[in-house]
């Protein structure tokens, strides 16, 4: 039985136009950006890498869609540094009625490839950062941001590089300043799945789903 280790179920707005991004043995993929309303009010903004098969020029900027797909990771090499760039990889795509709740719905089962950055906030907010390795088809993985909190973040700080997790949660997107001179500051917009639970798997668990 084929374990699913990486599941995205998220809906929202079409916020762009598609953008070209690349082609596979005669395969066109666009990308765009897809508005995830939050229930504070907020959004997320986020990324969507799509086959032309799935939207044949069905769907337009306005439209309130629901994908089901996967998160995927790149390497993008520019200015000689490397950046790993996430994106929501779309398997399948519908029409959403307006009225339905938003999904942001992220379910994740890999390894920790790094050690865990562990902190307390001056308000003494616990936090950490966990960047975890998720297998998928022909020897790949993705490599992807996860950020927790409170209990969660006190458990991930216990955890070693090569332990097996499962999480749940959500993908968002976060705007921050960075400071590229004394003079000058640009905005850039991280994306990372927000951890609501994290479970640590052992051998016996992982043999029991084969």
């Amino acid at each position: 039985m084929e374990i699913t280790t990486n599941t995205a179920v998220i809906s929202g707005t079409i916020a762009s136009g598609f953008t070209f991004s690349h082609e596979v043995y005669g395969e066109k993929f666009f990308t765009f950006f897809l508005d995830c309303p939050r229930l504070s009010g907020a959004s997320d903004i986020l990324p969507v890498t799509v086959s032309d098969r799935l939207i044949g020029g069905r769907y337009s900027v306005g439209d309130v869609i629901e994908i089901n797909g996967q998160i995927r990771s790149y390497n993008s090499y520019t200015d000689g540094r490397t950046h790993l760039i996430l994106t929501i990889f779309a398997r399948d795509i519908r029409f959403a009625d307006i009225g339905e709740q938003a999904l942001n719905d992220i379910e994740l089962n890999g390894f920790i490839c790094k050690p865990c950055v562990y902190r307390t906030t001056p308000f003494g907010r616990k936090i950490a950062d966990i960047l975890l390795a998720v297998n998928r088809s022909f020897n790949k993985s993705d490599y992807i941001p996860c950020i927790c909190w409170g209990r969660n973040a006190v458990f991930a700080d216990s955890l070693d590089i090569g332990d097996n997790i499962k999480i749940s949660g959500r993908m968002q997107s976060r705007v921050y300043q960075k400071k590229l001179s004394e003079t000058e500051i640009i905005e850039k917009t991280a994306y990372e799945v927000s951890i609501s639970k994290i479970e640590l798997l052992n051998i016996d668990e992982n043999d029991n789903e084969n």
